[in-house]
């Protein structure tokens, strides 16, 4: 039986979202997924903005209720971290109990890449060995994930993967290779 996928990740406001996420449904089909969201359309939306916000984000939740899995994109977004709706789309499917197979496109750890972007490397051990910033005292997450450990956490307890490209090279939007490791992974582990 053909398991359905939910693609999750900050694409739809990309300037190129419609030709990206064509693709990426394009590449999902070619390994047996049949894509049911997001982005494949609304419906009529009301007039209101706020009330056009709610509605979006209740198909969202409705459509992620009949995914059999994710392929969530966790490259940093706007920031340091995942996409804010793609994390939130993480921990509605990991509240589902669904397996969540993700990727980043930034090889780093979340804890170097915040003390370097965030922090500006401005960043010491304390007495007890914990990385904190020397700005304001906050500790640096320090796990060895890709982000926040509640989300790679999330997606690994519930038998899935978080992906990152090899070697040291941010890789650009562009490029969907490790969205194609996903991909692959999610496959094999499916059937």
């Amino acid at each position: 039986m053909t398991k359905t996928l939910y693609i999750a990740g900050p694409e739809v406001f990309y300037p190129d979202a419609k030709t990206v996420l064509a693709r990426k449904r394009e590449m999902a089909a070619d390994y047996g997924f049949d894509v049911i969201g997001p982005g494949l359309g609304f419906g009529t939306l009301p007039d209101d903005k706020h009330a056009a916000g709610i509605a979006i984000a209740r198909i969202n939740e409705e459509v992620m209720q009949r995914a059999d899995v994710m392929i969530a994109n966790m490259t940093p977004f706007r920031g340091i971290s995942t996409d804010v709706g793609t994390a939130f789309e993480i921990g509605f499917f990991c509240a589902l109990e669904k397996p969540v197979f993700a990727y980043t496109n930034d090889p780093r750890d979340f804890g170097p890449r915040t003390a370097a972007e965030w922090y500006k490397g401005d960043v010491s051990q304390d007495e007890a060995g914990k990385l904190r910033a020397n700005t304001d005292g906050q500790s640096v997450e320090a796990h060895g994930f890709a982000d926040n450990l509640m989300l790679d956490g999330g997606i690994f307890a519930r038998g899935g993967q978080v992906l990152r490209p090899s070697g040291d090279a941010l890789l650009p939007t562009s490029d969907l290779s490790v969205y194609e490791e996903a991909l692959k992974c999610a496959k094999a582990t499916l059937g």
